[in-house]
């Protein structure tokens, strides 16, 4: 579901998309999502941009509830996963790709476990930082561009990090 006051840069952003949900995307009023976006939902999946957030040229991969806040700002090449897509024992994951070639079409049979990820209101995710399911980044949280968000991040600080790290609290003044 598209708010009349939404824009979405390109339907190839939807190349992906399987949601067998009623609304399996809602994008909110005033809300930009821009070139290079993919929205790869899968079956149960459920994304929820909110209000004036601008994503751009992010990969968000749902196979469960992917929630993106108001007036949040996310940059490109940001990855956000709900799931793996591939079964996290390697004997299992090893079966499972042996799989795949005599798939058609040729893909993951899928049904990995999801875990919802919450992006809050007034975030900022920099460039091609990753956030792993079952993440919630909190609200006015600043993500350092390529990090990689592991756990939940408290509101109002500052993460950077392989995996990412508290780099500092933002202080009133400083909060939007």
């Amino acid at each position: 579901m598209l708010d009349e006051t939404a824009y979405v840069e390109t339907t190839f952003s939807f190349y992906l998309y399987r949601s067998e949900q009623p609304v399996g995307v809602r994008i909110g009023r005033g809300t930009s999502v821009y070139l290079g976006t993919m929205f790869d939902v899968g079956p149960a999946g459920r994304v929820r941009v909110g209000e004036y957030a601008l994503v751009h040229g992010a990969r968000i991969v749902c196979d469960a509830e992917v929630e993106i806040g108001d007036y949040a700002l996310i940059s490109w090449n940001v990855v956000l996963m709900d799931t793996y897509r591939v079964p996290l024992d390697p004997a299992e994951r090893r079966r499972e790709l042996e799989r795949v070639p005599t798939r058609r079409p040729r893909c993951l049979a899928g049904g990995a476990p999801a875990c919802p990820v919450r992006i809050g209101r007034n975030v900022w995710i920099g460039f091609d930082a990753c956030v792993l399911p079952g993440v919630t980044v909190g609200e006015g949280a600043v993500v350092g561009a390529r990090s990689v968000v592991t756990e939940d991040v408290p509101p109002y600080t500052v993460v950077a990090g392989n995996p990412a790290r508290v780099i500092r609290k933002l202080e009133e003044g400083e909060r939007p």
